[in-house]
């Protein structure tokens, strides 16, 4: 089954990505997660040489942008902006988080 989300709700003060999906699921994402996992091509290359993506302490999501039906970009006060998150990532995401 292809996830997909009812509602997204940034909680700026919390730094909280709150993703109600329609089958019921609600999950919580910190930004400092979400900015680690970035998928751009610069993040995943950082990746790929053995390196993790760091996330500055306090980062925030600023900007949510629909991308299609599929995905969302976010972009995070520390200018990255890059990155366009599909649905199904963001709860691979979710589910690594809560183990």
């Amino acid at each position: 089954m292809r996830a997909v989300p009812r509602q997204v709700e940034n909680r700026i003060a919390a730094r909280m990505l709150v993703v109600r999906w329609e089958d019921g699921r609600v999950d919580e994402l910190t930004h400092e997660v979400l900015r680690g996992a970035c998928p751009c091509a610069e993040c995943r290359a950082i990746r790929r040489a053995g390196d993790a993506v760091a996330a500055p302490a306090g980062i925030t999501l600023t900007a949510i942008a629909a991308v299609g039906h599929y995905a969302l970009n976010l972009a995070f006060d520390d200018g990255h902006g890059r990155g366009i998150y599909p649905f199904a990532l963001l709860a691979d995401i979710a589910a690594a988080v809560t183990g």
